[in-house]
């Protein structure tokens, strides 16, 4: 396969994820998070990572194999003798934007988590102060004399 026709592949892959990391981003952006959207979006996410990490490991063999350096330089010089320089930055602009939408997305998520946290943590406090035993009957009451003696 050609490094043309790969950076075409992986830059399709990433766009496919960019949708995916956009629609995450607007699921737990919902005043009302759906748990099993997120679950969906997160297997989608798997399933467009793995075949684009397949990609990626056969073009940086196809940039070692035609005698180019490994990392960003030696893939930007092969690009650039292959003649598809453009297709080669397209991509890495693309993934950087990709990259970006993921650290959003993780702080969505932990935005949401901490707001269940203090959501949890208020309802254990009123469960504490309860004035109802564990059995669900009235118990005793802070500041009230138990006159039952």
């Amino acid at each position: 396969m050609s490094l043309q026709r790969l950076l075409v592949e992986q830059r399709q892959r990433v766009d496919a994820l960019i949708a995916l990391l956009e629609e995450e981003q607007r699921a737990l952006a919902a005043e009302q998070v759906d748990g099993e959207r997120i679950l969906e979006l997160a297997r989608a996410k798997q399933a467009v990572l793995e075949p684009l990490s397949q990609t990626e490991t056969r073009r940086q063999a196809v940039q070692q194999h035609l005698g180019y350096g490994a990392g960003l330089d030696g893939a930007l010089e092969a690009a650039r003798e292959a003649g598809c320089e453009s297709d080669w930055l397209a991509l890495q602009e693309r993934a950087g934007h990709a990259a970006h939408l993921n650290a959003l997305g993780g702080q969505l998520l932990q935005i949401r988590m901490r707001g269940n946290q203090r959501i949890l943590d208020f309802i254990r406090e009123l469960a504490e102060k309860t004035p109802y035993s564990p059995d669900g009957q009235p118990g005793r009451r802070p500041g009230r004399v138990d006159v039952s003696a």
